[in-house]
């Protein structure tokens, strides 16, 4: 799957090479109008694509300039618990990586678990947990190997996790990192589950990211993922969460983090070597 989707941006984009790829989660679809805009799609126009159905997901694809650099960025992504088979939710980062793009970012909004972290934190994800194991396997282009994963490779390039954490100082932050256990959702945890989550290593819970990064990875492609904190859970004492609420602190948190990216690709990307 896929192919038809590139074909149809290709046709529709000639002469525009993307170097970057951004998918901006919940909440995070406000950096869409920092990028000026050459070609703006539709999810629902491209072929193969499947449409967000959840608020905060505008679901369109835009191909423009964010600062000087190219880039290609998804303005919304769609969920498994949406109903989508894996190969179809992946068709969106499929075609990023398709471009040709040299780095993926991804971001996502995700509750707290580390008791450290506080509501609206940008942290950076430097490993994860997979906890969508019960849905359909990620179908890989070759048999990947992971092996020694866990000992000497991460999915999340530590080249860009610390340019990342230098820039965020010259913007006067400190960028923590830290580990996200990914679920299948759409129900937000238990106080008993996000106590089990803390105990095997977890510092933040969403419902998304994992099999992009693992796609990127597969494809040699590296990746920066951002995780917005969006409420801290304290497992002693019950707590409402509502999907606004996780809006609302993605929101706020677009203060630091759209800067960020913006001195990122400023940085590593600039004009007199990009297309």
């Amino acid at each position: 799957m896929g192919l038809k989707s590139i074909e149809f941006i290709r046709a529709r984009s000639a002469g525009f090479q993307p170097r970057v790829g951004i998918v901006l989660g919940s909440g995070l679809g406000d950096l869409a109008h920092r990028i000026a805009p050459t070609r703006i799609f539709k999810f629902e126009d491209i072929p193969e694509f499947p449409t967000p159905r959840v608020s905060g997901h505008a679901g369109n694809l835009i191909l423009g300039e964010l600062g000087h650099t190219p880039v290609v960025a998804l303005q919304g992504r769609c969920h498994l618990y949406e109903g989508w088979q894996m190969a179809q939710a992946l068709v969106p980062v499929q075609t990023l990586i398709d471009l040709d793009i040299e780095l993926l970012i991804l971001s996502n909004a995700s509750g707290g678990i580390n008791p450290r972290f506080r509501s609206g934190q940008v942290v950076l994800m430097d490993s994860h947990i997979d906890g969508m194991f019960r849905a359909q396997p990620i179908i890989f282009q070759s048999k990947p190997n992971y092996g020694n994963l866990s000992r000497n490779v991460t999915l999340y390039d530590r080249t860009w996790i610390e340019r990342a954490q230098q820039s965020a100082l010259k913007l006067g932050f400190a960028l923590s990192t830290g580990t996200y256990w990914a679920t299948l959702g759409p129900n937000y945890e238990t106080r008993s589950e996000y106590r089990m989550f803390r105990n095997l290593g977890a510092d933040m819970v969403g419902m998304s990211t994992v099999p992009e990064a693992k796609l990127a990875f597969e494809r040699k492609i590296p990746v920066l993922a951002f995780s917005i904190v969006t409420n801290v859970a304290n497992s002693d004492n019950a707590t409402v969460t509502d999907h606004a609420d996780v809006l609302n602190w993605s929101s706020q948190a677009q203060e630091q983090l759209v800067p960020l990216i913006e001195s990122l690709l400023s940085e590593y990307f600039p004009p007199s070597s990009a297309s």
